[in-house]
């Protein structure tokens, strides 16, 4: 399905409103109706029809056909988080005495979700070096139920073979989830290559200006009405009909957004790989990445999200280089219109206290919609002084 097609008009139905360009926005909590037998199949039937907004809402309900299209799925759930989407998506799998096998390094909350709050319901974790493939067999438990993968991971940019993960998981009767969010639907398809569930935070790409906080999961109806059912009702984790409409509005510039992001970082990488204050470049694409040949195999560009390890003695300089950038906001997110940088160093004050799992002199770099040359000046003025 072309991609212009489903962004600006599919699931549109504007017969339905009076020929309305952008979908109304459903801002009601309930809907009535005018008889028992519609109360009925309003209420026995809620994954498809509207009967309280905490489960189905018109607007919504447009989203959900849109990113479902793109991610090439049957359907999806639109979540007020994208850690909110992961933990529904993984405690739907998994239930006490179950094991997860996950990609080391992944988000944060989901981490947590996984190595803590999880553990306290039985259910165990092991984290594996996800850049070999056969790490999630030789992990494979009587109990294992879910491998979880972050393709690539959105600081260090590590990959799985996402075919070849699946094919264990399908041989092993094992659900895949796939956390999509780096690369967004445009630049890469897992469902295409045998994942079961993909999850993306749509606060990044998605939303594109940095206003809206959202999450999704997509997947087959049988697995989201199974999710719709127990999770996403019950934790009522369900976006609010105005932030759905704001999404809707941000998916409509979000080729021209990603990919105008993905030319300039090309530029911005090329320059930070030979600068001789920048120790190590972290960017799926770049040449000394050791996985770029299966970057180019399974995603369609690099994104716009790359991390440098600063050729640095200490934590002033790191401190330096950061405060004297003049266009990249200091910041965490990323997918928006405007640089960012998200300075590793800032979880702890020196190189004796620092227990983060990444390098103290790693800071990660988000490129907006900034001209490449501004922030290419910017970066030099800022490296020069350390």
């Amino acid at each position: 399905m072309d991609i212009s097609f489903i962004i600006n008009h599919l699931g549109e139905d504007r017969d339905k409103h009076d020929g309305s360009v952008n979908p109304p926005i459903y801002q009601t909590s309930n809907f009535a109706v005018k008889s028992v037998d519609e109360f009925r199949n309003r209420i026995q039937h809620e994954f498809e029809s509207p009967f309280y907004t905490r489960g189905h809402n018109p607007t919504v309900a447009v989203l959900r056909k849109k990113i479902a299209a793109l991610e090439g799925t049957e359907d999806a759930l639109i979540f007020s988080s994208g850690s909110g989407a992961i933990a529904a998506a993984v405690m739907n799998v998994v239930k006490e005495g179950d094991h997860v096998v996950c990609v080391e390094k992944p988000y944060g909350w989901t981490n947590f979700l996984l190595n803590t709050l999880l553990v306290q319901y039985g259910v165990t974790t092991t984290m594996v070096d996800g850049r070999d493939a056969e790490n999630y067999r030789k992990a494979i438990q009587p109990n294992t139920k879910l491998f979880f993968m972050e393709s690539p991971n959105t600081m260090t940019f590590e990959l799985q073979d996402i075919a070849a993960v699946c094919k264990i998981a399908k041989e092993n009767n094992i659900v895949t989830i796939l956390d999509n969010s780096y690369c967004s639907p445009l630049f890469q398809q897992p469902a295409a290559y045998g994942v079961d569930m993909i999850c993306h935070s749509a606060t990044k790409y998605i939303s594109g200006h940095s206003d809206v906080v959202g999450g999704i999961v997509c997947g087959s109806t049988e697995r989201m009405k199974s999710i719709f059912k127990s999770e996403f009702m019950c934790l009522g984790a369900n976006i609010s009909p105005h932030d759905a409409a704001m999404l809707l509005k941000g998916l409509r510039t979000m080729p021209i957004r990603v990919e105008q992001s993905a030319r300039t970082a090309a530029k911005v990488a090329f320059y930070l790989e030979y600068h001789n204050k920048v120790k190590k470049l972290h960017w799926p694409f770049s040449n000394a990445f050791p996985q770029k040949e299966l970057a180019k195999r399974q995603m369609k560009s690099g994104g716009g999200l790359m991390s440098i390890e600063l050729d640095v003695e200490d934590y002033n300089q790191v401190d330096t280089f950061c405060n004297s950038l003049r266009y990249f906001l200091m910041a965490t997110s990323w997918g928006g219109f405007e640089s960012l940088i998200f300075p590793i160093a800032a979880f702890s004050k020196d190189k004796a206290s620092h227990t983060h799992h990444l390098p103290w002199n790693l800071v990660r770099l988000y490129i907006g919609l900034e001209e490449p040359e501004l922030l290419i000046r910017d970066l030099d003025q800022a490296l020069e002084k350390i």
